[in-house]
């Protein structure tokens, strides 16, 4: 029988490289691996992804000083949480990922979050849920910065179905 951790997932990368076609295929893992920690409580899931940049206060000063100089800023998923411990969120609408809503609101309660959103605009700030409604937000972008029909034209050529509302 094999071991939890012992399957390796290679990726090969070549230049131009569709960052979608590398991104969607890895992110299957660890969303895999989350399903599993919740379907099977105490059993130590088969692929591991780590990170913890909510516990760095140089990545959270980094986006608080860079956000101050930018027009819009913006997170996908959990990146909410960063935002929001930068202060981006105060007194702001704000979403994220539907399994992470309660605990961004129970860790930061002066943030609005807004379930049953797959991104959300306020002011100078655009969250998202993961994943695919952070393509849809991504594709509100461009069409709030350059035209609406380039995001069309975008999401055609993505072979993309672009969920246009919020």
């Amino acid at each position: 029988m094999r071991s939890l951790h012992d399957t390796s997932i290679g990726i090969f990368v070549f230049d131009d490289v569709e960052l979608l076609d590398l991104a969607g295929p890895y992110e299957v893992f660890p969303c895999a691996a989350r399903v599993s920690a919740h379907l099977n409580p105490g059993v130590e899931p088969r692929f591991s992804v780590v990170t913890a940049e909510l516990g760095k206060p140089e990545v959270i000063e980094w986006i608080a000083k860079t956000a101050a100089r930018c027009e819009l800023t913006t997170s996908v998923c959990t990146g909410a949480f960063l935002l929001a411990q930068a202060g981006l969120l105060t007194g702001k609408r704000a979403t994220t990922h539907w399994e992470d809503m309660d605990e961004l609101q129970a860790m930061f309660p002066q943030v609005q979050v807004q379930k049953q959103r797959r991104w959300v605009r306020d002011g100078n700030t655009v969250t998202s849920g993961g994943i695919s409604a952070g393509i849809d937000m991504s594709l509100h972008l461009v069409e709030m910065l350059v035209s609406r029909d380039l995001a069309l034209r975008t999401a055609r050529q993505m072979e993309y179905a672009w969920h246009e509302n919020a």
